[in-house]
């Protein structure tokens, strides 16, 4: 009897334990920063994608971690950096990874559209979670891409290695540089998820953010003799404002200077500096705000231009009722609200701006609104 009740036992165990692993499921990991990427591969024809979608094709569901994280295996590239503008969920034909596996020396890695951070943060997560070595090895190469691609002023250029054009800046526009500074300081504060970065990787992730905190400091835009906020993209050598693509001039931009404050303002212990930029910025965007107006998108006949088509159209509409909102661009010097054609010459009406940008374009913004809601409690707490 007593042989059989031991034997009895351990089958209860085993059952139980089993039960339990069965119950463990997989976390489910955030994919939203990769949407504008997966949208760029479904919808805008790009120049140099290896793989195009195939119509029809399944995704892996958000809980399939380590299939998605294999994806991310495949699609990164021999200095640890990854191509922009790839669906990270799509199931992929063996043709398509064969070919994603051939152009692995091909480096054209880039941080823009939410590219190489992400991946970076996905497989560190990813690994915590499995312990397999290969999630592991990737998520130390994309942590060593982002210091190597870090310039020794503290900012990072949109793509790495470098190219001979705009992309050479530091770039804050689409979240470029707040993306990667977000994850260094998570890994810099202990966050869960990252207790696998040995200590000498860790000091070299923890300069790179004081020197990415440093560039933010320095970049912040004073041309009348009050700090305001903070342009797109900057020379890399200068540190001044510099042009993006034709319709991206040098200014005062506050959707991504919105997100930048955002940052500032979840640094648990935040420095003089810190603090100063963050209540330059606040007074910048009370003293832009504008009132008494919301945009309107309507029905407008289709037209086809080579960069898109377009079956709508937007207007500015006068309503007192409407939430302050902001421009995307202010002009240097002059701080007034101002737009740009494709012909890179200013206009000050978004009237003014042609109809293919006009429409494909977001020429005002209510990110800054986020940060004068957040400000209040910010203050309380740092007394």
């Amino acid at each position: 009897m007593t042989h059989m009740k031991n034997i009895f036992l351990v089958c209860t165990t085993l059952l139980l334990s089993a039960g339990a692993r069965s119950q463990d499921k997989a976390p489910v990991i955030s994919l939203s920063v990769f949407a504008d990427a997966a949208h760029h591969w479904y919808d805008i024809s790009e120049k140099g994608t290896v793989i195009l979608p195939r119509p029809g094709r399944p995704k892996y569901k958000p809980d399939q971690i380590t299939e998605i994280a294999d994806n991310m295996l495949l699609y990164q590239k021999d200095n640890g950096g990854w191509p922009k503008n790839y669906d990270m969920q799509a199931i992929l034909t063996p043709g398509q990874a064969d070919s994603l596996l051939k152009v692995k020396n091909i480096l054209n890695t880039t941080f823009d559209n939410g590219t190489s951070y992400s991946q970076t943060d996905y497989l560190c997560k990813v690994y915590s979670y499995t312990k397999n070595e290969k999630y592991k090895d990737a998520a130390l190469k994309g942590l060593s891409f982002i210091i190597s691609a870090q310039y020794g002023n503290g900012g990072w250029p949109q793509y790495f290695p470098l190219e001979n054009n705009y992309s050479r800046y530091i770039t804050f526009n689409d979240g470029a540089f707040m993306g990667i500074m977000e994850l260094l300081k998570d890994i810099a504060e202990g966050k869960a998820g990252y207790g696998f970065i040995d200590e000498k990787l860790r000091l070299q992730i923890q300069t790179a953010y004081e020197k990415g905190l440093d560039c933010i400091i320095k970049t912040q835009i004073n041309d009348t003799g009050t700090p305001t906020a903070w342009c797109q993209q900057y020379n890399e050598q200068t540190l001044e404002p510099a042009w993006a693509r034709k319709f991206e001039p040098p200014s005062i931009c506050n959707g991504e200077s919105a997100g930048i404050v955002l940052m500032l303002m979840s640094i648990s212990h935040p420095s003089p500096s810190v603090i100063r930029c963050v209540q330059n910025a606040v007074a910048w965007f009370k003293a832009s705000a504008i009132s008494g107006i919301r945009i309107e998108t309507f029905a407008a006949p289709e037209m086809t231009t080579p960069f898109t088509v377009s079956k709508t159209d937007k207007r500015v509409v006068s309503d007192s009722t409407a939430p302050q909102i902001w421009t995307r661009y202010y002009e240097l010097k002059t701080h007034r609200p101002f737009f740009c054609n494709r012909d890179s010459k200013p206009v000050y009406s978004l009237a003014e701006v042609e109809r293919e940008r006009r429409d494909g374009y977001a020429w005002y913004v209510y990110a800054p609104q986020k940060v004068l809601d957040k400000y209040p409690c910010w203050l309380k707490q740092l007394h």
